[in-house]
This record gives C-alpha cells, structure tokens and sequence, in this order.
C-alpha cells in the first residue's frame, strides 16, 4: 500500500512553556531559537535533494499487514513510519535543537504568561494534498472558537459626556484592516435611533472606501450621506509646513496663521471629497476648528472642498464647545441625509478578478498610475481565485500618511505606481488583504511600552494606566 495522502495532524504540547506571550515563529523550552524567521531549511537537510518517486512501508515481522492510515486509533493496524510521513503537525522540531518546534502548518506559536494556554496562527499557505486550504474547522477548533466569540459578538453600549449613545465594537486599524464598527452595531442602532453616525478610520482613501466597498457589500446598507472630517493643521502640513509627529508637541509652525499652506494641502481634501462623491455619497465636510486657527484658512477650506464637489462645509467647534458647537454641523448632515441625493454604487463587481479590484481601488481611489505586482502576491491571489475566493472584495494595507503608498508623498501626489507585495485570504472576515509598499500588518508600537508606567501605589491604587 502506497501513502498518497496529506492531512492535518495536531503536534503534542505537553511539557512546552514560553517564558513570555509573545508571537514568534519558533518556540524553545530553553535556550535561544537557532534559526530566524523565513529560514528555508535545515542546517541538516539537503534543499537540492530529489522530489517526488514512491516509498513502500515494510512491516515489521511480527505484523502481517496494516489496514488503515490513522495511526491514532486503537482499532486497526497502521504501518510503522506513518505519521512522519502522512500528517504534518502545527510545528515541526529538528534533528540539531532537541527542545524548539518550529512553525508548520501554523505561522506562529503564542504561549501564554501563565502557561494555561497556546495559539496558533495557520500558515495562508497550508494545503492538503489536493491543494485546498487548511482551516481552523479542519483542525476541530471552529467550534471552541464561536464559544470564545459569543459575548464578543455583543456591541457595547457606551454614553458620550452629554449623555448621548454610542456604540463602540469591533472597529480595527483603517490602514491595516477595514477600520470600520461592526454590521450588528450599526444595525441595532438604526432601529432604536432617527439618524446614525458610523465612522471609518482614517481617510475617505482608506476607512471610507473600506467602508463603501467591504462593509455596506456585506450588510446591504446604503448610507445617505458621508462625513468627512478636516483640520487646519492637517492640510496646513500636507502644504508643506511644519511636521506631526504622533505623541510629540505640535511644530510651533502649524500654529502659525498660513492660509496659503492651508490652500496648498486642500488638494488632498479635494481628493477625499471625489472618493466620497464617486460612490455616489453627497459629501459634507466638517472643518473641525481649533482655538488656534485664522478665519482666512476656514475660507480657503471651504473654497477648495465646495469646488472639489462637497455639499456643503461647516466650521465646527465641538473640540471647545461641546454638542452644542457643532449644531450647524448637525443640521447640514441632516439636510444631506434627507435630500434623497445618495445613489450608492460600490467601486468593482464581485466578478471582477482580484488584481484588476486592486488596480481600480489604486487608480481611481488613491491616483495612482496603476501598480506593480509582485510575484509572490501574484501567485498569491492567482491561487485564491482557483480555490473559489475571487468574488471577495479587496482590503488594501496601506500607509494612511499619504493618498499613496509613500509616507513621504504629501498633498494629492501624482505620477506614482503602488507596489503590491503580498496579498491575505481573510476567508472567515470575508475580503482579501493586499499590501502595498512597505506596510506591515502589525500596528505601530511606542519606543517605551505603557506597561511600564503601570503599577499599584502604597494605598492599593492601580497607577499609570493614562
């Protein structure tokens, strides 16, 4: 009997402790990980030696035959050597560290603190010997899971400082993941409110557009009317004046009255008011003020949004005032909203292959001349397409500093290609992530980690926690 089958086998975890919850793509009982991340092989093995050909397992003389593949049933006989050969595991060890198991069929390996638990992230290119994917209900885990996410599926009901309702649930990074409020949310709060305000993160390039293209093709809302929020300091550095850096004071220059700066960056304000219109949003721009700002850069603000095709543009001044600065935003929304303007239509089909939706987000959403795909992402999203998830919508990773995948590239850049490194099947969120330029997936982090201000005081007091 000859052994032509792959399947999904689990690797023992007795005995394995992680000194830290921390991701890694190996995992060590003591002693350092000899190889890094993305090795190719083992010191050991020969990558050169010969592929494919057949292998005969020969009994042992005491067992006459064998009678099955599953070496992990009492009943029956299985041939000896079986499971090295057939089943590969989550993680794998190696001949030259005794005491390491590398990632598998699982990209990482996370233990926990206290060593009560372990989490595996499957490896995207996990395959069985016919070449459809592994998934967590493969390996018998979907269910434990639902019941991990049965209370998370619950939208919190919080209260603004006015006393108004919020719900806060489910809203990831807008340039890493959709960045937007989850469907069920939205939906409770459609039926217990007149009007209601979902935001997505980021720009109209990034949250907005995830927005229009992922969440309202999956729950089958159509918005009346979008939002788009400004400053005068953003636009006055997309003008080329002054630097914001996250958790750092604010460069004196943004400070400084500039209405031509203001004027200068708008163009990237424009940019955002067609990305809205061209899904057939009415727009309306919220110029949230500042105590610093000039009145001549509201009016060059505004100038530029109405021309770019906004509705309507509307000092507001909640920041200083609460609720009641920013009720003449709230009757121009409202207006918008019921204007019966919105003829919503999403950017691509369903049928639309994968790397022209990710072209036709680049070109029409972010500018950009086209992009460049590269082999690996190619591969990628050729291979998801054959394995029936080319309907999918797209989710581009991607800076959200620029209209571009170029942090460096202020203002509405043109003349530039977006270079697409990788693509991700999210089959259970229901997109595929492509990303762009050099943006990783895992979110930007402090130099100095707040864990570290933590602490309890002599009276019993938790500290440093903001």
């Amino acid at each position: 009997m000859r052994a032509r089958a792959l399947i999904a086998g689990l690797l023992a975890l007795s005995g394995v402790f992680a000194p830290q919850a921390r991701a890694a793509h190996a995992y060590a009982q003591f002693g350092d990980i000899k190889y890094p991340p993305g090795f190719s092989h083992f010191d050991w093995a020969n990558p050169n030696a010969p592929k494919g050909g057949d292998i005969e397992l020969v009994p042992p003389l005491r067992i006459t035959n064998f009678d099955k593949y599953n070496p992990f049933t009492l009943k029956g006989t299985a041939p000896p050597g079986l499971t090295a050969l057939v089943f590969e595991s989550l993680l794998t060890g190696t001949f030259d560290e005794p005491s390491t198991g590398y990632g598998l069929l699982a990209e990482d390996v996370e233990v926990a603190r206290d060593r009560m638990s372990v989490s595996f992230r499957l490896n995207p290119r996990a395959r069985f010997h016919d070449g459809t994917p592994v998934t967590a209900d493969d390996l018998k885990v979907a269910g434990s899971m639902a019941v991990l996410l049965k209370d998370a599926l619950k939208p919190n009901l919080l209260q603004t400082l006015e006393g108004g309702p919020a719900f806060v649930h489910a809203g990831p990074f807008g340039n890493i993941a959709h960045g937007n409020n989850s469907i069920l949310a939205d939906r409770i709060a459609l039926v217990t409110n007149d009007i209601v305000c979902t935001e997505a993160g980021f720009g109209a390039d990034m949250g907005a557009e995830k927005f229009f293209d992922i969440k309202c093709r999956a729950s089958g809302l159509r918005p009346d009317a979008g939002v788009i929020v400004a400053t005068v300091r953003a636009l006055k550095m997309h003008g080329g004046v002054g630097r914001i850096v996250a958790g750092k004071p604010l460069d004196p220059a943004l400070l400084e009255a500039n209405a031509e700066a203001v004027r200068r960056g708008a163009v990237n304000l424009a940019k955002q008011v067609e990305n809205v219109t061209t899904f057939g949003i009415p727009a309306v721009v919220a110029i949230n003020a500042f105590p610093t700002d000039d009145p001549a850069e509201y009016d060059a603000i505004r100038e530029v949004a109405l021309g770019a095709g906004a509705r309507a543009a509307v000092v507001t001044r909640n920041f200083a005032e609460g609720g009641a600065g920013a009720m003449d935003l709230a009757a121009a929304v409202w207006e918008a909203a019921g204007a019966g303007e919105s003829d919503y239509a999403p950017l691509y089909p369903d049928e639309m292959p994968l790397v022209e939706k990710i072209e036709t987000i680049a070109t029409r959403i972010y500018g950009a001349d086209g992009i460049d795909l590269l082999p690996a992402a190619a591969k990628q999203l050729a291979r998801m397409e054959s394995i029936g998830y080319g309907h999918l919508p797209i989710c581009v990773a991607k800076t959200q500093y620029s209209l571009s995948h170029d942090p460096a590239l202020l203002g509405r850049p043109t003349g530039f290609r977006v270079p697409i490194r990788e693509a991700r099947l999210n089959a259970g969120a229901g997109f595929v992530t492509a990303m762009a330029g050099e943006m990783r997936m895992m979110p930007g982090l402090p130099s100095r980690p707040g864990g570290e201000n933590i602490d309890i005081d002599a009276d019993g007091n938790i500290v440093g926690l903001f």
